[in-house]
Parts: structure tokens; sequence; C-alpha cells
């Protein structure tokens, strides 16, 4: 890597721009009188809704305030100044958001407080990218959403994001990023791994980023997703024990500890889990599909001063899933892809830190600068004697970097410019004993190495409070086999109707998305010829997307919609060589994803609880051949023909519907339910012996449900069921992890939650 080149440019940036860390926004405003006179000396208070994190500011002889530092979250603004009554008002703080509000004091003719409703506070009126925003207490009373391998927190909340063999998928692809503090999670291995990047437990908030990223976001088209953790603000020398028991022989438990000052917050947790059911099994009973797994994660926050902050992230992890089979070999499955063989697990490490120092230079201008390292280790292991292949995939990549920025506020624009670079160290084995004698064994380790540099600069300009205009550039250099440059460009509009407070929004980009770095050669590409398959160097792919949504708030519900269009060159996907488990990553010549999106949530205090709606029509398809990665061996041959035009994509499926409710019940008690439909996906075996001739496989309906009391403020108990009729269809055919996937059956635990001080 070029360290130097983007050190350099980093150091020409930041005199005169500002890069956005991605967990915060800003709040900002205006307080004056009934005269709209402005208000000087007023204490202004932002605390959070959900923990002890407070922040106070006096407004100047203008009647301003400017929080600069504000993680992503619910809060509650107390204005307060003599003569006049105390105002409360919620608000919902987005990443990158700035929200500039005006409040009005009355005067106080008794002591009194005056509780304000903004229905424009849950609208983002200086941004045009979608986003879903999820609490920790949402994933708490959400069925199913708190165990650590579960994603129920994302695909019952987040359209058009679902799980098929094994992996998530968000808007037609599985290159999605994940954050924590705002600095992201380097990790090119789109195939190999399986286990989630965090417990579900230690998340305070997480926000789903659904395209039209600024340039400050980074190039996972099809989804972000940022984590504020769990600081220790939330509890005062407090533990909380978690522990639950279920059939499959299931458990999954966390024990967790925090504490704050003024100064100081800190959070741990250690979690394990263990169950007879881990991966979509390849029949509707599971067969050798245990799991097990056991983590750590720890966050502090330091502020040895009102301008400096420390904070320090870290978590580790380690899984492991036996893989599926179909016992019985004259099953129709079997005659497709024969698992019945298999005796075969996987294991995963996973460890990641990350260093953030924050510096306010003054009220609007901010600096951040967070060096990490990213460890990450997928080894599929077979037994010895699996049959027809053993087959052995050991991919480990290290992953050190930098993230830097910093951000103004000039006049009425907000400039942001930043660096983003990690160095790459990849160590692969391949391998397999061909226990039925069809080709001679082989294993191969190779050591591959590379990086990606990145810088962006971008503006959000507000000529008006009700119009943003959104501009920026952000330019990639990856270097590994292959060298790829990009200078992309990503506008946006966002503009507010006054009075109505319905936000719309457009947007249109480019993405690069550096390519993993997984090479074959020697033995391997030997058998892989041998199987019809070669190799080509993998480039980046390259993506166009245009979106155009609105929000509508109305007392309190807050409906959004968006239609979108991506299309794709080297669109990133995965394959394997013949009938072993080697999976490797391909590029396919081209995808066009299309999409109409909706969610829909009331507010908190609506009634007696907090509803929730997302809804997604898309339409994933590909075209052409595979272009990089294990490419149809010859080319020119005419097995490797390929027919023109578009054709679904394995995990296409056009209607996705999520509906839940998360409701208080009287006596401290609380029940809650989730339905999920989907349409289907692709089916890519429509010809004998497959009993699916249609285009696609069977369409799905599951409903979750979940009910608690709490005793005191120490215990809570719940009891939760999945997939509670259990309905059982083939959900995918993808050779991924085992072969066919059915989905998950009817799963019944219980949970108890003990707090504690200590």
């Amino acid at each position: 890597m070029r360290k130097s080149a983007w050190f350099a440019l980093f150091l020409i940036l930041l005199p005169a721009t500002f890069a956005r860390a991605t967990v915060f926004g800003k709040v900002g405003g205006v307080v004056h009188d009934p005269h709209h006179r402005p208000i000087g000396g007023a204490r202004v208070t932002l605390h959070a809704a959900h923990s002890d994190f407070v922040e106070t500011q006096q407004t100047n002889q203008n009647g301003e305030f400017q929080f600069q530092t504000v993680p992503l979250g619910e809060y509650t603004i107390s204005i307060a100044q003599p003569g006049f009554a105390t105002l409360d008002q919620p608000i919902t703080v987005a990443s990158d958001s700035g929200a500039n509000l005006h409040f009005q004091l009355s005067l106080a003719m008794v002591h009194q407080t005056a509780q304000v409703t903004e229905e424009a506070l849950a609208t983002n009126p200086d941004s045009a990218t979608p986003t879903t925003l999820i609490s920790r207490e949402d994933i708490a009373s959400t069925p199913g959403a708190d165990r650590t391998n579960s994603l129920a927190m994302i695909t019952d909340f987040v359209p058009g994001a679902y799980v098929t063999h094994d992996m998530l998928h968000m808007r037609g692809g599985h290159q999605v990023s994940y954050l924590i503090d705002g600095v992201d999670i380097p990790n090119t291995n789109i195939a190999s791994n399986i286990a989630p990047q965090i417990d579900p437990k230690d998340i305070d908030y997480l926000q789903a980023d659904r395209g039209s990223y600024t340039a400050d976001l980074g190039d996972r088209t099809y989804g972000v997703f940022d984590i504020a953790p769990r600081t220790g603000f939330e509890r005062n020398r407090d533990g909380e024990l978690v522990m639950t028991l279920g059939n499959f022989y299931q458990t999954n438990d966390q024990l967790s500890l925090g504490d704050h000052t003024e100064k100081f917050a800190w959070y741990t947790s250690v979690n394990g889990n263990r169950s007879n059911y881990g991966l979509q099994p390849a029949i509707e009973q599971p067969v050798h599909d245990a799991s097990n797994g056991y983590g750590g994660f720890a966050s502090l926050i330091y502020n040895p001063n009102p301008v400096n902050q420390l904070r320090l992230v870290t978590q580790a992890r380690t899984d492991y899933y036996q893989i599926p089979y179909d016992p019985d070999p004259t099953s129709w499955q079997n005659q497709l892809y024969n698992s019945s063989g298999l005796r075969d697990g996987e294991h995963e490490t996973d460890a990641y830190t990350a260093l953030t120092w924050l510096h306010n230079f003054n009220a609007a201008t901010l600096l951040q600068l967070s060096p990490f390292y990213h460890y990450n280790s997928a080894k599929y292991e077979p037994h010895t004697y699996s049959s027809p292949t053993a087959t052995t995939s050991d991919q480990t990549g290290n992953y050190g970097g930098l993230q830097g920025s910093i951000s103004t506020v000039i006049a009425k624009n907000s400039i942001s410019g930043g660096v983003y670079g990690y160095g790459q160290h990849e160590n692969d084995l391949f391998g397999v004993i061909f226990n039925d004698g069809s080709y001679p064994n082989f294993s191969q380790q190779q050591s591959l190495g590379g990086g990606v540099e990145e810088t962006f600069v971008e503006d959000n300009y507000r000529p008006t409070t009700w119009l943003a205009l959104i501009g920026g550039l952000r330019q990639s250099h990856f270097q590994g086999a292959v060298t790829d440059n990009a200078v992309y460009p990503r506008i946006g509009v966002a503009v507010q109707i006054p009075k109505l407070n319905w936000v719309f929004r457009g947007f249109y980009g480019h993405y690069y998305q550096p390519p993993p770095l997984t090479s074959v050669s020697g033995p391997a590409l030997q058998y892989a010829n041998g199987n019809n398959t070669s190799f080509v160097a993998l480039h980046g792919e390259r993506d166009e997307e245009h979106q155009f949504g609105v929000q509508i708030p109305f007392r309190g519900w807050l409906l959004d919609a968006d239609t979108f269009q991506t299309r794709a060159n080297n669109f990133l996907d995965h394959s394997n060589i013949g009938e072993s488990s080697i999976f490797i990553p391909v590029t396919v010549d081209g995808a066009l994803i299309q999409a109409w999106e909706l969610t829909l949530r009331s507010p908190q205090t609506w009634r007696y609880g907090q509803f929730h709606l997302a809804y997604s029509n898309q339409i994933a398809q590909q075209r052409g051949a595979i272009t990089g990665g294990l490419i149809c061996y010859p080319p020119e041959s005419e097995a490797c023909a390929v027919a023109p035009g578009y054709s679904p994509l394995d995990h296409d499926q056009r209607n996705t519907l999520n509906v839940g409710f998360n409701g208080k019940l009287p006596y401290h008690a609380y029940g809650s339910f989730n339905v999920y439909y989907g349409s289907g996906f692709s089916n890519g075996y429509t010809d004998p012996p497959s009993p699916y001739s249609g285009n696609y496989l069977p369409g799905h309906t599951t409903a979750d449900l979940s009910v608690g009391k709490s005793f005191g403020d120490k215990f809570t108990v719940s009891a939760t069921a999945t997939n509670v009729a259990n309905t059982r269809v083939l959900l995918d055919n993808s050779l991924t992890f085992g072969g066919f996937h059915y989905n998950d059956p009817r799963e019944i635990y219980g949970e108890v939650r003990y707090r504690f001080h200590f």
C-alpha cells in the first residue's frame, strides 16, 4: 500500500475540510421567546432516553446552541430559563445528521413544564439515505432477536433483508458492512463466514442504512449497519445475567457489567451459546446440525476534558457449526447433490479492536482518528472419511488500518473529507481427499497481500431550512492480484415540505467494492480445470444506483417509502469447485436489482406498545457469464455459453413482508409477535427429479411470539416460540454449506434475566 500517499492527502485535507464520525450526529438550534426574540443563557440539556448519557450547554447571546458529537439514538432535550416554563422535547438522532431546531419558551405563571411532540423529529430532513433505527428495547422484546446467532433484529425491521443459505442478503446482494462506533470492520471473504458480527445483546442502537450513501460511508452497496454499542452510561455499577433453555438443547447466555462516572464509562460482557440446531438443514428434520460459540465484548469511553474523548471497542468470539446433511442417499435432493456422506464442520474465529480519538476544535469542527485491527478465520474441516470427498478450506485474514476524518461548518455548508485504508494479509489453505478415488489427493497453501486506500470529500449545503443539497466524491485504490482505481460521484437532495413536514429525497451515485484476495493455483487449479472451471483474478464490483423516496410523519407514526435501481458490473457472488465444499468468490458480468420498499412504525407510546412493518417488492437478476474467480473453462466451449438477457439470482424473492407488534401488558408484563411472509426464492432446479417445476420455490409464512413479565427490578422471565406453526418449506437449493436448505423449524425457549448491583 502507498500509505504515505493517503496520509499526505489527509494532512492536506485537515485544515480545510470535515469528515464525519459516522456513529455521531449533531443537534443544534435556537431558543426564543413568544415574540421570537433570542433567549441567551438558557440551560439546554440533552439526555439519552434509556441511559444516563447527558450533555449540557448554555445558549449564546443569539439563543443558539450546538451539540457536536451525539451518538445515534433517542434523546430528550430539556430547556430551562428563569421566568419561562421548562420545555421537554423528544428527538431521534441519526448518524451524520444535523438537526437544527427552533424552540419557543412560554412565560411561566406558575412552575410548569411543557411537553412538546414534534412530528418532524422522526424524519431526517438533511439526508438522502433511507435508514431504519433499532434500539436495544426493540432487540430485547422482538421474538428471538437477542440470541447471539440471530439476525432477526435486521430481518424483522429492514425491508428486503432475509437469510438464505445461512447468509444475510439485503437489497439483492450479500456484500454488507458493519461499523462499530462509526469505524468500519473490513472483511472481503463474502463466501466464507456464517457467524454474525456482534452479539445483539451488546448493541444499544443499530442504524441500518439502505443505499444512497454519502461519500464518507464506504462501498458496500447493499447495506451498512452502524452499531452504537452499550457503553456503561446505562449502568451504575450494575450487572445483568441472561440465561435461556429450550428445545434442541439450546441455551444462549450472557453476563454483562457496566458503570460510569462523569468522565469515564465502561461496559463488558461474556457470552456462550449452543444448540442441536445451527444451520439451515438439507431436509425438514435437522441431522448433524449442532452449533456452539463463546465470546466477549468491551467498550471504554474516557473524557479527559470537554474537547477530547477517547473510545475503545474490542471483541473476540469463536463459533463452530456442524454441516447438516441428508442421510437418505435415495432422496431426490441427493440425486442432484449428494450430501449423505458429509460429516463436516466449520470453525470461525473473529477479533476486532478500534481506538477512536475525538477532538472538538470548536463548536463546529470535529476531528476523528481511528486505528483498527480485524482478524477473521473461517476453517471448513471435514471428517477424514467424508464421502465422496473430504474438503479442507482454511481462510485467515488480517486487516490493519486507519480511518480519519475532520469536520466543520462554514456558513450554510457542512463540508466533509477524510481517509480510510487498510493493509490485508491473507493465508489460504485448500485441500481435498478423494475418498471415492476419482482424483489424486492434494493440499495447497498460499499467502496473499493487498490493501485499500480511499479518500473522500463532501458538502451538505442548506440554502434554506427546508432544502438540503448533498454532493461528494470518493476515490478508491485497490492493490492485490489486480490493481483497481475508481473516483465516483454521489449526489442527493432532501426537501422538507413546511407544515406537513414530509421529506422527499432523491439520490444518484456510483460505488466501487474491493474484491476478495482469494486465488487458486497449482493442484487446486488443476482440479478446477478438470471440472470445466478455471480461475481468473477478481476485479472489484462497480455499481450505479438511483433512488427516490419520501418520509411522511403523522401523529407520531412514520411512513417511509422508496424505490431504487442498482446496476452492477462484476457482481460479487460465490460458487464451488465440482462437488467439493471449496467455495470460491466469483464475479458475474452484471446484475440488475429493482425494488419498492416500505416501512411503517408507530410512536413508542402508541397505546400499549409499538407497531412495525417492513415490506419489499424486489427483482434481483443477473446477466452474462462469470467474469472473475471460478470461471467456466474453456470459455469458448459450448458448455460455457450463456443465454442472453437477465435471469433471476438464486436469492431473488419478489415479495418480503414483516409485520410485528411489541406490546406492554398490565402487571409489568409484555407480549410481542412478528409475522414473516416470503413469496419464495428462485428455483435453480426445475427438471426431474426436482418436484418443483416453477421458476420459484414455495412461498412461506411464519409467526414468532414472545411473552414476559418483570418481578420487581431484578427479575424478568419470558417465553419465546419462533415459527410457531412449524411451517417447513424448501427455502433454497444453493450448494453452499451442505447443499439444499429448509427454513428454520419451530424453536421454543425460556429466558431469565437477573439484574444486580456490584
